[in-house]
C-alpha cells in the first residue's frame, strides 16, 4: 500500500512539475488558456493516476501475494498441504504481463469514456475476466504445476470469472481499491481450494 501511494504521488509531482516547469511559462501563468489547461491537468491527472491503480497495485501486491497466500492458508486450512512460494523472477514476470494487460483494458475503457455505459461495462467485464484469470493463477500455481494450473481454471472459468467480477466491483471503489491485491489474493486462495476439491470429488 505505502509502495503503491508513493509512486502515485511520484508520477502527479513529476507530472505537474513538468507542466509547471516547462508548459506553463510558454502559455503564460496568468493567461485564461494557462488557467485552464492547468485545471484540464489537475482533471486528467486525477482521472489518469485512478486507472493507474489497477496495474501498479498488481505489480506491487506481486511480491506480496505468496505472503497473503500464506496467511490464508495458516489461518484457514492449516491441515492441508502448505502451498509453495513461486520464485521472485516468475512472480514479477507474471505480475509485470498482468499489469501490461490491466493498463491496455483500462485504456481502452478510458477512450470510451465518452460512451455512457460502454465504458463501464468494458471496465467490469475485461478487468472482471483478467483480474479473475490471474489471481487465480498466482493461488493455484502455489500447489499445481502451469499446465495443471490452466486446466483447472478453464475447468472453472464462469465461476472465476464471477470472483473477478466482485474483485473489479472492489477496484472501482476510490481510495479502497488501493488494497485490491490483499482483497483479490485472499478471494482467490479461498476459490482455489473450493474448486480443487468440486474438481476432486468429480474426478
Amino acid at each position: 500500500l505505502g509502495l503503491t501511494i508513493v509512486l502515485l504521488i511520484g508520477v502527479w509531482f513529476v507530472a505537474d512539475v513538468g507542466f509547471s516547469s516547462y508548459l506553463l511559462p510558454m502559455i503564460g501563468a496568468n493567461s485564461w488558456i494557462g488557467v485552464a489547461i492547468s485545471w484540464l491537468l489537475g482533471f486528467g491527472l486525477i482521472i489518469g493516476l485512478g486507472f493507474l491503480i489497477a496495474p501498479v497495485t498488481s505489480i506491487f501486491g506481486g511480491f506480496f501475494i505468496d505472503d497473503i497466500a500464506g496467511k490464508v492458508e495458516q489461518k484457514y486450512y492449516s491441515e492441508d498441504q502448505p502451498g509453495r512460494d513461486l520464485p521472485i523472477a516468475k512472480s514479477a514476470v507474471i505480475s509485470l504481463k498482468f499489469a501490461f494487460l490491466v493498463i491496455a483494458t483500462n485504456i481502452l475503457a478510458l477512450m470510451l469514456l465518452l460512451v455512457p455505459g460502454v465504458n463501464l461495462i468494458v471496465f467490469f467485464v475485461a478487468n472482471g475476466y483478467l483480474l479473475g484469470r490471474e489471481y487465480f493463477q498466482f493461488a493455484a500455481l502455489r500447489f499445481l504445476p502451469p499446465h495443471d494450473a490452466d486446466a483447472l481454471r478453464r475447468l472453472y472459468s464462469g465461476q472465476i470469472f464471477i470472483a473477478g467480477m466482485l474483485i473489479a466491483g472492489f477496484l472501482a471503489v476510490p481510495l479502497l481499491n488501493l488494497l485490491t491485491p490483499l482483497f483479490a489474493a485472499t478471494l482467490m486462495m479461498h476459490m482455489y481450494k473450493k474448486l480443487r476439491q468440486q474438481a476432486d470429488l468429480v474426478y
